[in-house]
């Protein structure tokens, strides 16, 4: 950044507050700018969304503690006894916390209103580990889907060949988020044996839990961490190019900072709009496990496109930012790969559809 404007090509204005139209007001003296630009790159949309941003959802009682996860830094050690609330990343890697902490594990309570799917993070590494990790693994999720004969066939299948995990093998995830961990981090989750699956928190009072579907006891003193933020919410897809506005969204699953590369080399690459949106259709981030097979589909048909595009194909191999190619591949091993994909995604993507629309 800094480099950027020293060298003017970029005007920074922090501490602002974009009101549309060109106008910037500052935060802190109310002034008030205008820009002029060509286009308007909307940055917002996503509608982030941590802990640490707003209140609870549910009700808080006086009297109960009950902080977003960057409070466990200052805070942990002073409590016996630990609530998670949530069940998504920020949840486990607050869990993880505890546990690295030397928590014990019997001390922590964990309320899961849905258990999640979550990705293996070596089956998705890049570099030097890409032809036997996300070149591999994208065969394989691609193999066991077209061979799959039904939506709970097709997670067994990918379950068993390692492509998504689950921390409980008894309990049939109902979520989807692109989460990722390691082996050796769900071992460790594994021991958290107090996991309340009673639907989501409706209000902490002292001593007490009330939940959708039961309410639990809970010791005095009990430090409630809330991890139920929606970091990366779903939300409709609109068009990315629109006159001159440009709203990112996600062109790749769960690929955010890839597809803005992605979007802005397509800006200034291409010059119909209407090719522009076509090769730029956005991928909604998941939610529940039927958002993977969505997700797995708009995939595939996003990388046919692609693949269709010369030049977007030279520019993926020589992108440090896309995982799914490697500069470092031979032509050999990119055209091997090509031939087995476009022989496997015909049948998955056949078989993904049939499965949505049921």
């Amino acid at each position: 950044m800094k480099g950027f404007i020293e060298s003017g090509r970029v005007r920074y204005l922090p501490m602002c507050e974009f009101l549309g139209d060109g106008e910037v007001c500052s935060l802190v003296s109310g002034a008030r700018h205008s820009l002029l630009a060509d286009k308007t790159v909307d940055a917002s949309y996503m509608n982030v969304n941590v802990p640490s941003m707003r209140a609870p959802a549910y009700e808080v009682g006086d009297g109960v503690s009950c902080v977003p996860p960057n409070a466990l830094a200052r805070l942990a050690g002073q409590h016996q006894d630990y609530v998670i609330v949530g069940a998504g990343k920020t949840a486990v890697d607050s869990c993880l916390f505890l546990l690295e902490n030397q928590v014990n594990p019997d001390r922590i309570t964990w309320i899961k209103p849905r258990d999640s799917w979550m990705l293996d993070r070596a089956k998705i590494q890049s570099a030097d580990l890409f032809e036997t990790s996300i070149r591999l693994s994208t065969l394989v999720q691609l193999r066991a889907v077209a061979e799959s004969e039904s939506i709970d066939d097709l997670f067994e299948r990918i379950s068993a060949a390692g492509q998504l995990i689950r921390i409980d093998d008894t309990v049939q995830p109902t979520m989807y988020r692109c989460a990722t961990v390691t082996r050796m981090e769900v071992d460790e989750l594994r021991r958290i044996e107090n996991v309340v699956r009673l639907g989501r928190v409706k209000r902490i009072e002292p001593g007490e839990i009330v939940l959708e579907q039961g309410s639990i006891e809970v010791e005095p003193g009990t430090l409630h961490i809330d991890c139920t933020a929606d970091g990366l919410e779903r939300r409709p897809a609109k068009p990315v190019f629109d006159g001159n506005q440009i709203t990112l969204q996600s062109v790749r699953t769960c690929q955010q900072v890839f597809s803005a590369a992605f979007i802005a080399h397509v800006e200034v690459a291409q010059e119909d709009e209407k090719s522009k949106n076509e090769v730029c259709t956005p991928v909604p981030h998941p939610d529940t496990d039927l958002d993977y097979l969505r997700n797995q589909l708009a995939d595939l048909v996003n990388g046919v496109r692609w693949n269709e595009d010369a030049s977007l194909k030279s520019w993926l191999k020589s992108s440090r930012l896309d995982g799914f190619s490697s500069a470092a591949a031979s032509e050999e091993s990119d055209s091997a790969f090509e031939a087995e994909l476009e022989n496997l995604a015909l049948n998955a993507a056949v078989k993904l559809q049939s499965y949505l629309s049921a």
